[in-house]
């Protein structure tokens, strides 16, 4: 009988991604969407098509254990997140609830359907459901070393890494309260050609496309200086499978272990399409983060040494794709709008 996974957070990058893998790895896939119209569900029904849904909130307790009990999954991966860094200053409690305590709500519904009480811990998961937690380099936030590991320490420096580093911490409390199998992975900045618009990197090949085709001429960026350990989310969901696959619990960290700054990116991706960055790229002092995070790179040689976990997409790889994906909607859109004016709509 095939396994099966439960995703929250299936309408974004991470989610699409794993469901993929998922499948391929053979197992029956269902994610968690909230009950009004989504058009975000609809894409990725079309995008995936084997892929099964079932309504669930976050914020709502209830509704979390009937998703978990409906679906009795052997996996739970809770991807679910407000994950746009600067909109955690802006709307904070949001993100605390969703982020935060979002986290506790579904490890309450893995517990409640899972019928686990108190124990000495240890998290060996004894067929009982295994939970993934999407923590985030972002709770490192001002480094006290470089490159970051799992035994570096926290000191976050937004509203959302604050609440990643609940999630992470009352994760850990539950594998050592209840004997919840429950794993965070700790990843760094990963990125696509199915990331959202308002990210850096995908605000980067967006722009790039738009001005190659002549659609724009300025690109507003905020800390060019601003540097990120960036990989391919594709390659990382990967590395959320197999910590679910140990045999014991355990936290990890995942990156490249190299930095790239967004200057770096800039200059990439205008290259990749035959453009000089400096002539279109300006940088906008509103777009520069309250409490900025300067230097963040992955040690992740746990993963490597236990999990056989390797990056395979390179940066310079990775902003070509996206530049390359964008360049190619861009056009279509462009002639689909060719295509409505000369018919006279």
């Amino acid at each position: 009988m095939s396994r099966r996974a439960l995703i929250t957070g299936i309408t974004g990058q991470d989610g699409s991604y794993l469901a993929e893998h998922l499948l391929a790895e053979g197992y029956q896939v269902w994610g968690l969407t909230r009950g009004q119209a989504n058009p975000r569900k609809d894409r990725v029904a079309k995008l995936i098509p084997d892929l099964s849904f079932v309504d669930g909130d976050l914020m709502d307790q209830g509704s979390l254990v009937s998703a978990v009990d409906l679906v009795q999954p052997d996996e739970v991966y809770n991807l679910g997140a407000v994950s746009f860094v600067p909109m955690s200053w802006q709307q904070p409690e949001l993100v605390t609830e969703v982020n935060g305590t979002g986290v506790l709500r579904v490890l309450e519904a893995i517990r409640m359907v899972s019928g686990l009480g108190k124990s000495t811990g240890g998290g060996d998961g004894h067929g009982q459901i295994r939970f993934y937690q999407a923590s985030s380099s972002e709770m490192f936030g001002k480094v006290v070393e470089a490159p970051q590991s799992e035994r570096t320490p926290f000191h976050p420096r937004s509203p959302y890494g604050v609440a990643k580093a609940y999630g992470h911490y009352i994760t850990q409390n539950y594998r050592e309260s209840y004997g919840v199998f429950g794993v965070s992975g700790i990843l760094f900045n990963h990125e696509s050609p199915r990331r959202g618009a308002e990210f850096v990197t995908r605000k980067i090949s967006l722009a790039v496309a738009q001005i190659k085709l002549g659609l724009q001429d300025k690109l507003l960026l905020g800390n060019l200086d601003a540097v990120r350990d960036w990989g391919f989310a594709g390659d990382y969901v990967r590395a959320m499978h197999l910590m679910l696959q140990q045999d014991r619990a355990k936290d990890y960290v995942v990156g490249t272990g190299r930095m790239h700054s967004v200057r770096d990116a800039a200059r990439i991706a205008f290259e990749a399409a035959d453009l000089d960055w400096e002539e279109h790229v300006v940088v906008d002092p509103a777009l520069v983060r309250p409490a900025e995070v300067e230097t963040l790179c992955a040690d992740y040689g746990n993963a490597r040494r236990e999990l056989g976990w390797e990056p395979e997409v390179d940066f310079v790889e990775l902003m070509r794709m996206m530049v390359e994906s964008d360049l190619r909607q861009a056009g279509l859109e462009r002639g689909h709008s060719e295509l409505l004016a000369a018919a006279g709509w």
